[in-house]
């Protein structure tokens, strides 16, 4: 029942996008005056289980709910919990979110419950005032209540932050002590150039071989094999004892080694962050109380997943790579 794209890859990993809405807009990701799918045209949470289930059963070991901000998803806690049944049976070995924070407080002790035991917080600068700056509806504050809680309830916390020229780029040496500190690991990651924003992406790209060679002038990184299956390539900081990793789409990509397809709120397959051919899901799902024709659907997809991305960001293209925003494909 395994899925084996062309290139001999086996896809274990399945990223579900619970939702397109947000309750940030930084500016990196989206518009401030974003126009959001139709609640119609989601599929129920019901049908996400569904689906998610079929792709446990080809194999996905690892699945990742994401968004937009995947709390902001009314009953989201039904879905998490429906789903914690396949980390039960053990045919999945692992349940895990990725968060901007605000709903942490709310969510953080019932995750636990539900058999998650680590979670992605996006965060990408500790001042709280360049912070609403980034996230423009964002508060600081109440992301650090729901780190606390995450804490609290037990649950491994890394955070993830996007590195953006003459933003945050000087802070990332300060960020990296915090984090280490409180015994959570943090990733930086390469803007990439996906969706219409308000800003130019020339101006906000920070090559993170430029910030690791920065990097190097405070700390001593080595190069480690950890791995948590997606696409991060991590170091050991000596320094401080914890650990940092680059995910580098851009000037380093990491698509030889890719084992993740992306499932939309609407029931489309990408099987590419990076490329716009995409299969639709919904349309077998509904077609059949069975999954034989989702499951066929699925397997044509997989036969299609291409071998990598072709992200550019230069002067020279001012358009997107692709046109969809992230908060659309999930993260």
């Amino acid at each position: 029942m395994n899925m084996i794209d062309p290139f001999g890859r086996t896809i274990t990993y399945l990223r579900v996008s619970v939702t397109d809405r947000c309750d940030f807009r930084c500016t990196y990701c989206m518009a401030e005056d974003m126009t959001f799918l139709p609640k119609r045209d989601l599929l129920s949470l019901e049908e996400l289980d569904r689906l998610s289930t079929v792709f446990i059963e080809k194999g996905v070991r690892k699945l990742r709910l994401t968004g937009g901000e995947p709390l902001v998803r009314k009953n989201i806690m039904h879905l998490v919990r429906q789903l914690s049944r396949h980390l039960e049976s053990g045919a999945l070995e692992e349940l895990t979110l990725t968060t901007n924070g605000s709903q942490l407080s709310r969510f953080a002790a019932e995750l636990a419950d539900c058999g998650v035991k680590r979670i992605n917080v996006s965060l990408d600068t500790l001042d709280a005032g360049k912070f609403r700056q980034i996230t423009r509806w964002g508060n600081l504050g109440k992301v650090m209540e729901g780190i606390d809680a995450a804490q609290a309830a037990g649950l491994k916390v890394k955070l993830n932050a996007v590195a953006l020229r003459d933003f945050n780029d000087a802070e990332i040496p300060e960020m990296l002590r915090w984090a280490h500190g409180r015994g959570m690991d943090l990733t930086v990651i390469e803007t990439m150039p996906m969706g219409e924003i308000d800003a130019d992406r020339t101006d906000q790209y920070l090559p993170l071989s430029l910030l690791r060679a920065s990097l190097e002038r405070h700390f001593t990184l080595t190069d480690i094999p950890y791995k948590t299956g997606g696409p991060a390539r991590y170091v050991q900081v000596a320094e401080t004892g914890g650990r940092l990793g680059f995910i580098t789409p851009m000037t380093h990509n990491f698509c030889e080694s890719c084992n993740r397809v992306r499932l939309t709120c609407t029931g489309t397959l990408y099987m590419c962050l990076g490329q716009e051919d995409a299969a639709d899901l919904r349309a077998p799902l509904r077609a059949s109380e069975g999954n034989e024709l989702v499951g066929e659907a699925i397997d044509e997809a997989i036969g299609r997943k291409p071998k990598g991305h072709d992200f550019i960001i230069d002067r020279r293209t001012s358009r997107p790579s692709v046109s969809r925003h992230m908060s659309v494909t999930g993260g």
